[in-house]
Protein backbone atom coordinates (compact mmCIF):
# COMPACT_ATOMS: atom_id res chain seq x y z
CA UNK A 1 0.00 0.00 0.00
CA UNK A 2 1.58 3.72 -0.83
CA UNK A 3 0.54 6.40 1.33
CA UNK A 4 0.30 9.57 -0.54
CA UNK A 5 2.13 12.89 0.86
CA UNK A 6 -1.80 14.30 0.93
CA UNK A 7 -2.94 11.48 2.88
CA UNK A 8 0.19 11.39 5.33
CA UNK A 9 -0.04 14.85 6.18
CA UNK A 10 -4.07 14.27 7.12
CA UNK A 11 -3.02 11.32 8.91
CA UNK A 12 -0.51 13.20 10.74
CA UNK A 13 -2.95 15.93 11.56
CA UNK A 14 -6.31 13.70 12.50
CA UNK A 15 -3.31 12.00 15.25
CA UNK A 16 -2.13 15.83 16.14
CA UNK A 17 -5.73 17.00 16.95
CA UNK A 18 -6.89 13.61 18.66
CA UNK A 19 -3.25 14.16 21.35
CA UNK A 20 -4.57 17.77 21.30
CA UNK A 21 -8.31 16.40 22.28
CA UNK A 22 -6.69 14.09 25.13
CA UNK A 23 -4.43 17.38 26.31
CA UNK A 24 -7.47 19.51 26.67
CA UNK A 25 -9.40 17.17 28.25
CA UNK A 26 -7.45 16.64 31.27
CA UNK A 27 -7.89 20.34 31.78
CA UNK A 28 -5.96 20.32 35.40
CA UNK A 29 -7.72 16.95 36.04
CA UNK A 30 -4.32 15.13 36.16
CA UNK A 31 -0.93 16.01 37.68
CA UNK A 32 1.63 17.56 35.63
CA UNK A 33 2.32 20.07 32.37
CA UNK A 34 0.79 18.31 29.28
CA UNK A 35 2.78 19.53 26.08
CA UNK A 36 3.00 17.80 22.45
CA UNK A 37 5.98 17.47 20.50
CA UNK A 38 7.25 15.71 17.59
CA UNK A 39 7.55 12.22 19.08
CA UNK A 40 3.77 12.54 21.00
CA UNK A 41 2.67 13.63 24.43
CA UNK A 42 5.18 14.67 27.00
CA UNK A 43 4.00 14.85 30.67
CA UNK A 44 5.63 16.66 33.00
CA UNK A 45 5.27 15.32 36.60
CA UNK A 46 6.30 18.17 38.33
CA UNK A 47 4.22 19.75 41.00
CA UNK A 48 5.43 23.51 40.62
CA UNK A 49 8.04 23.24 43.44
CA UNK A 50 9.22 26.18 45.27
CA UNK A 51 12.77 26.92 43.83
CA UNK A 52 11.12 26.45 40.32
CA UNK A 53 8.24 28.90 41.06
CA UNK A 54 9.88 31.30 43.12
CA UNK A 55 12.81 31.70 39.79
CA UNK A 56 9.79 32.32 37.76
CA UNK A 57 8.39 34.84 39.82
CA UNK A 58 11.67 36.56 39.93
CA UNK A 59 12.35 36.70 36.52
CA UNK A 60 9.22 37.69 35.54
CA UNK A 61 9.29 41.07 38.25
CA UNK A 62 13.09 41.76 36.51
CA UNK A 63 11.84 41.76 33.02
CA UNK A 64 8.80 44.12 33.84
CA UNK A 65 11.03 45.57 35.38
CA UNK A 66 12.97 46.86 32.41
CA UNK A 67 10.74 46.09 29.67
CA UNK A 68 8.86 48.84 27.81
CA UNK A 69 4.82 49.08 29.59
CA UNK A 70 3.33 47.53 26.37
CA UNK A 71 5.50 44.27 26.87
CA UNK A 72 4.88 41.57 29.80
CA UNK A 73 6.33 38.51 31.05
CA UNK A 74 3.51 36.38 31.47
CA UNK A 75 3.78 32.95 33.49
CA UNK A 76 0.28 31.15 32.46
CA UNK A 77 -1.98 29.81 29.74
CA UNK A 78 -2.74 29.34 26.58
CA UNK A 79 -0.33 27.49 25.13
CA UNK A 80 1.77 28.24 21.99
CA UNK A 81 0.96 26.03 18.62
CA UNK A 82 1.81 25.34 15.39
CA UNK A 83 -0.32 22.60 14.48
CA UNK A 84 1.20 21.80 11.00
CA UNK A 85 4.39 20.95 12.53
CA UNK A 86 2.37 19.04 15.26
CA UNK A 87 3.35 21.17 18.36
CA UNK A 88 1.98 22.84 21.27
CA UNK A 89 4.14 24.14 24.23
CA UNK A 90 3.58 26.13 27.06
CA UNK A 91 6.76 28.21 28.18
CA UNK A 92 6.91 28.86 31.77
CA UNK A 93 7.27 32.41 30.92
CA UNK A 94 6.17 34.12 27.32
CA UNK A 95 7.61 37.09 26.57
CA UNK A 96 4.80 39.12 24.31
CA UNK A 97 3.42 42.26 23.40
CA UNK A 98 0.45 42.42 25.53
CA UNK A 99 -1.55 43.41 22.32
CA UNK A 100 -0.49 39.82 20.93
CA UNK A 101 -2.25 38.41 23.82
CA UNK A 102 -5.41 39.46 22.50
CA UNK A 103 -7.81 37.36 20.76
CA UNK A 104 -8.89 33.27 21.43
CA UNK A 105 -6.90 30.21 21.02
CA UNK A 106 -3.36 29.74 21.32
CA UNK A 107 -0.67 32.09 20.53
CA UNK A 108 0.88 32.34 17.89
CA UNK A 109 4.73 31.44 18.89
CA UNK A 110 5.96 33.87 16.00
CA UNK A 111 4.76 37.00 18.15
CA UNK A 112 6.62 35.74 21.35
CA UNK A 113 9.70 38.07 21.73
CA UNK A 114 11.09 35.53 24.07
CA UNK A 115 10.54 31.98 25.80
CA UNK A 116 12.29 31.49 28.80
CA UNK A 117 12.07 27.87 30.85
CA UNK A 118 12.91 26.69 34.33
CA UNK A 119 14.43 23.74 33.85
CA UNK A 120 12.36 20.77 36.00
CA UNK A 121 14.20 18.04 38.34
CA UNK A 122 11.64 15.61 37.23
CA UNK A 123 12.46 15.96 33.38
CA UNK A 124 15.77 18.38 32.44
CA UNK A 125 16.59 16.36 28.59
CA UNK A 126 12.46 18.54 28.14
CA UNK A 127 13.85 21.96 28.32
CA UNK A 128 17.77 21.15 27.34
CA UNK A 129 16.75 18.73 24.32
CA UNK A 130 12.82 18.43 22.50
CA UNK A 131 12.32 22.56 23.23
CA UNK A 132 15.68 23.61 22.05
CA UNK A 133 14.42 21.45 18.97
CA UNK A 134 11.18 22.25 19.11
CA UNK A 135 11.12 26.23 19.48
CA UNK A 136 13.39 27.19 16.64
CA UNK A 137 11.21 25.04 14.10
CA UNK A 138 8.16 26.90 15.40
CA UNK A 139 9.80 30.35 15.21
CA UNK A 140 10.51 31.35 19.04
CA UNK A 141 13.24 33.37 17.80
CA UNK A 142 14.91 33.53 21.71
CA UNK A 143 14.82 30.81 24.71
CA UNK A 144 16.48 31.53 28.19
CA UNK A 145 16.93 28.28 29.75
CA UNK A 146 17.14 28.50 33.90
CA UNK A 147 18.48 25.30 35.30
CA UNK A 148 18.34 25.04 39.30
CA UNK A 149 20.07 21.93 39.44
CA UNK A 150 22.96 23.35 38.51
CA UNK A 151 22.98 27.06 39.05
CA UNK A 152 23.49 27.39 35.08
CA UNK A 153 21.87 28.42 31.81
CA UNK A 154 21.68 29.88 28.35
CA UNK A 155 20.35 32.22 26.16
CA UNK A 156 19.55 30.94 22.44
CA UNK A 157 19.32 33.14 19.22
CA UNK A 158 19.85 33.58 15.38
CA UNK A 159 17.75 31.39 14.49
CA UNK A 160 18.96 29.55 10.73
CA UNK A 161 18.53 26.28 8.74
CA UNK A 162 20.50 23.08 9.26
CA UNK A 163 19.77 19.79 7.28
CA UNK A 164 18.09 18.83 10.92
CA UNK A 165 15.78 21.55 10.86
CA UNK A 166 16.07 24.95 11.88
CA UNK A 167 18.00 25.35 14.62
CA UNK A 168 19.29 28.50 17.30
CA UNK A 169 22.85 29.43 16.12
CA UNK A 170 24.03 31.66 19.09
CA UNK A 171 24.34 30.51 22.55
CA UNK A 172 25.24 32.07 25.53
CA UNK A 173 26.06 30.32 28.65
CA UNK A 174 25.83 32.04 31.97
CA UNK A 175 26.09 30.90 35.77
CA UNK A 176 23.29 32.55 38.47
CA UNK A 177 25.01 35.84 39.70
CA UNK A 178 25.57 37.17 36.52
CA UNK A 179 23.68 39.37 34.36
CA UNK A 180 22.13 37.98 31.12
CA UNK A 181 20.48 39.27 28.51
CA UNK A 182 17.24 38.09 26.95
CA UNK A 183 15.91 40.20 23.75
CA UNK A 184 17.20 44.10 24.45
CA UNK A 185 16.86 43.65 28.42
CA UNK A 186 19.62 42.56 31.13
CA UNK A 187 18.89 41.19 34.30
CA UNK A 188 20.51 39.97 37.39
CA UNK A 189 20.76 36.32 38.05
CA UNK A 190 21.47 36.71 41.56
CA UNK A 191 19.52 35.13 44.53
CA UNK A 192 17.90 32.32 42.06
CA UNK A 193 17.00 29.94 44.13
CA UNK A 194 18.46 26.18 43.66
CA UNK A 195 17.35 22.83 43.65
CA UNK A 196 18.54 21.04 46.80
CA UNK A 197 19.93 17.45 46.40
Amino acid sequence: MTIAPDDAQQGASLLYRAMRDFVESTDGTLPGKFEITKEGIVLDMMSPVRPHELTALRLRKRLEKVMPEEIVAHTGEPDVEVEPEGIMRRPDIMVIAEADMEGEGSFDPRTLIAAVEIVSRSNPDNDWVTKLRDYPLIGVPVYAIFDPRTGTGAVLTDIHPTPDGPRYATRKDFVYGEDVTIGDWSISTENLPRYTP
